[in-house]
């Protein structure tokens, strides 16, 4: 989804368009022109990077935002282009092929550092082919295994580099830099803790209360303010809700805008004292996972269960253990849509970051009406929670206040690498694991996960080879493939026309879960050697994914799914982790050694 913008057709201001008609790609840029104005040139270049970064925002699932704008000498933009979803075509390599020949000696901006998360260094690659003389990087890459890594590659090359709070300071700089951290909120929060980005939203009335005294609440806020929630909901990875807003409220939790990214919804109840018809128990459009303590409800556990509905236990059903098991499970950001009871737990947890509150231009008093926070303990106002980087905005009727309860963490936090480890104490060596896990493609080792951005050529019946955008494309329509119906193989052409393998994901299981009469009637036995055959094929043609895989030699290989029971490790373990032992089991093919030898592997036939 690249923006290419056509060479004159849009500049920044007139007064930053003539400072950038210096060279601004020199080592003396700076002495050519004003600190102030060149800054303000970089900095309005990175904010468009910024705005272009979140414009996949509410049709996929969050992931890391990137965005690039490819800027001429002349300060005219000759290219845009942003990450559309995890596993296509980067910002970078957008912004290039809009960008054309325009690219020679042209600054590249980004709003944060390239990931390159897949082995083939897809971003750095482009701009150095294109001929980039400058790039301008927002901010690092937040991961760890990711950071550093392409500014120290693009100045290898000659390219230079400059990172702002870096090499570029001022407040203007820093203003921009913010931005930056912002658009990139869920993805550092997960860097540097246990938990994804959480944001607590209610509506409430002008004298604080979210429902009347009877527990009536529809509507507190305006339709203004509702539609903002919709958005709010199709940016997150999940919606979180407890058991008293089921049984008063029976939700949807659904995104409704007619398609793309419908998040996960989540119910946290520690009885599963819920009734047995709810809206959320309908898994057609969007899945619900029910969190709740172990041993609980074991029949109602069942019920759900055979209408589709997951059940996680846990030992103590609190918000720090739940959300640091969807942190496992990769997700990046969480809204909170729960009563007061709920949201104090999770504020008095920490997991909640940021606070999104509609206030409506209404008073409806009750001493017993609910408040949208619950019980935090505290006896004095100065005990009181003060809310960071405070905005205001009209919405309809209403005023959205909104802040942040703890700041987003610092984007280079000093954490000491295994190397720098082994150094203090040598009882820690970078060369003991033998246990290598990955899951999502942004991971050290994502490019082993079928998600990953490689196209792969498969024979179809006739023995003509047909390309697919990624092993998940492929997977999801053999579910469908060889099916004797109009509706199968118009749900494998969508599939294979899906723009990214979060959307091909989310088309098969959908039809899967709808439509079962649609899947092959062998899928069950088949489905691990058309998975083989796949990955087969990704690692038989990427040499560099190839050479990714054989360097694991002696490690155990586990696709780390917390939820993915056969294709993954579990939660605790107890997953088939069947991923990984068909990777370990193409290692072996590959190393020359007998698939037989290796009890972690298995023959497919």
């Amino acid at each position: 989804m690249a923006l290419s913008i056509g060479i004159g057709t849009l500049r920044v201001s007139p007064l930053l368009c003539r400072a950038a008609s210096n060279d601004g790609h020199s080592p003396n840029h700076a002495n050519i022109a004003s600190p102030s104005i060149s800054h303000a040139r970089d900095a309005a270049y990175i904010r468009r990077a910024v705005d272009l970064a979140d414009m996949s925002a509410g049709f996929t699932s969050p992931h890391p935002n990137f965005g690039c704008v490819i800027a001429t000498s002349s300060g005219t933009v000759a290219g845009e282009g942003f990450l559309y979803a995890q596993g296509t075509k980067p910002a970078e390599v957008l912004a290039v092929e809009a960008a054309g020949e325009f690219c020679r000696t042209s600054t590249a901006y980004l709003n944060m550092e390239p990931g390159d998360c897949h082995g083939d260094h897809a971003a750095v690659s482009a701009l150095i082919e294109a001929g980039i003389a400058r790039v301008v990087v927002g901010i690092r890459h937040p991961l760890q295994h990711l950071r550093g890594n392409a500014v120290r590659a693009l100045r290898g090359q000659g390219v230079q580099v400059d990172v702002l709070g870096e090499d570029l300071k001022s407040k203007t700089i820093e203003n921009v830099r913010k931005s930056c951290l912002l658009v990139n909120a869920p993805v550092i929060c997960r860097a540097a803790s246990r938990v994804p980005f959480s944001v607590s939203k209610f509506a409430m009335t002008l004298d604080g209360k979210i429902a009347t005294s009877s527990g009536h609440a529809s509507w507190v806020s305006s339709k203004v303010s509702r539609s903002r929630v919709f958005e709010m909901r199709g940016r997150s990875d999940a919606v979180v809700v407890g058991g008293n807003t089921v049984r008063r409220d029976n939700p949807k939790l659904t995104a409704r805008h007619g398609g793309g990214h419908m998040p996960m919804r989540i119910v946290m109840s520690q009885t599963l004292d819920l009734p047995e018809e709810a809206n959320l128990w309908d898994v057609s459009d969007a899945s619900t996972i029910v969190a709740t303590q172990r041993g609980a409800r074991r029949s109602f556990q069942k019920l759900l269960a055979s209408k589709g509905v997951e059940v996680v236990e846990f030992d103590i059903l609190n918000p720090r253990d739940v959300m640091e098991y969807f942190h496992d499970r990769g997700y990046l950001s969480v809204l909170w849509e729960c009563g007061g009871t709920l949201a104090a737990s999770a504020i008095s947890a920490g997991v909640i970051h940021k606070v999104f509150a509609f206030v409506a231009p209404k008073i409806i008093g009750g001493k017993y009406a609910p408040s949208p926070v619950g019980e935090l303990g505290m006896v004095e106002m100065s005990q009181a929670l003060d809310l960071i980087d405070v905005c205001y905005e009209q919405v309809g009727p209403d005023i959205l206040i909104s802040g942040f309860l703890q700041p987003i963490p610092d984007v280079t936090p000093v954490i000491p690498s295994v190397e720098e480890t082994y150094a203090i104490d040598q009882t820690v060596t970078p060369y003991e694991s033998k246990v290598i896990f990955f899951y999502k493609t942004w991971d050290l080792y994502g490019a082993f996960s079928n998600f990953s951005p490689h196209p792969i050529q498969m024979p179809d019946d006739n023995g003509d080879y047909v390309t697919w955008s990624s092993v998940e494309h492929y997977y999801q329509a053999k579910k469908f493939i060889e099916v004797d119906d109009p509706l199968a193989q118009d749900c494998v052409a969508r599939i294979k026309s899906a723009k990214s393998p979060e959307e091909a994901a989310r088309l098969g299981r959908s039809m899967q879960r709808q439509r079962p009469d649609l899947v092959r009637s062998d899928w069950e036995s088949a489905k691990i050697n058309a998975m083989y055959k796949a990955v087969k094929c990704k690692f038989s043609i990427y040499p560099h994914l190839n050479s990714m895989l054989l360097s694991t030699a002696g490690s155990v290989l586990v696709e780390a799914s917390p939820h993915d029971l056969f294709w993954g490790g579990g939660r605790d373990g107890e997953g088939l982790n069947y991923l990984g032992r068909l990777l370990m089991q193409l290692r072996s093919e590959f190393l020359g050694e007998s698939p037989a030898s290796n009890q972690n592997t298995f023959v497919v036939g």
